[in-house]
């Protein structure tokens, strides 16, 4: 699948890039004093849905809405930072839809693998705090699940999805704070990503509506 593809060359880059770039570029005496490394960043990403509400019939609604990723920053010019991402959306359901479900005593459930690229700008790059603004595009693979039916309609609906594509365009806009301090980062901030699909399953679930998650996020990162 082309977003694992996406995935594999991000990490693999995380992993040789900065031992290239330091054994090519000589640190100033400076910045080898203090310890200053700048290249770049590894980062946990987490956070939640907020917009898909809630499901009578999933008690467990608020774990199907975490959000879980892995990123990789580079920095390419002062406050610019071309970013790579790989992740799972935990809902990508619309909360009509979703709200619909509830009232059913059927369960689905879409979640999305995604691997996407894009672009950060810092509005204050050598601050240890710093506003900022982001854009991604890649591709995402829709994931569902059903409950409440019996275990042959079960194997007998993914099976049937089996040979349906689910694969589509997602892109990405988000914004928030930074906060850098030694060698860690944390961030917290809103992002808002949509699935562009308009195949015969997504149209279904999407019921008229785009496959979308407005997320709460926050990251974890060490400095490279």
């Amino acid at each position: 699948m082309r977003f694992l593809h996406v995935g594999v060359a991000v990490f693999a880059l995380a992993l040789f890039t900065p031992h290239v770039s330091a054994a090519q570029t000589p640190v100033p005496r400076a910045a080898a004093a203090s310890g200053a490394r700048n290249r770049g960043s590894v980062d946990f990403v987490g956070g939640f849905s907020v917009n898909q509400g809630s499901s009578f019939a999933l008690p467990d609604s608020f774990s199907s809405n975490m959000n879980l990723g892995g990123r990789v920053a580079f920095n390419i010019l002062p406050g610019f930072q071309a970013i790579g991402e790989v992740g799972r959306i935990g809902n990508v359901l619309p909360p009509v839809v979703r709200s619909i479900i509830g009232l059913s005593p059927y369960a689905v459930r879409a979640s999305a693998f995604y691997g996407e690229g894009g672009v950060r700008v810092f509005a204050a790059p050598h601050s240890a705090v710093s506003p900022y603004v982001e854009s991604t595009m890649g591709t995402a693979h829709l994931n569902l699940r059903f409950g409440g039916i019996g275990a042959t309609q079960n194997d007998l609906l993914n099976l049937g999805l089996a040979f349906v594509s689910r694969t589509s365009p997602i892109a990405g806009l988000g914004g928030g704070v930074m906060m850098r301090t030694g060698p860690l980062t944390f961030d917290v901030g809103y992002r808002y990503k949509k699935i562009f699909a308009k195949d015969f399953v997504s149209t279904l679930l999407g019921s008229g509506e785009s496959l979308k998650s407005q997320q709460v996020s926050f990251g974890v990162g060490v400095r490279f």
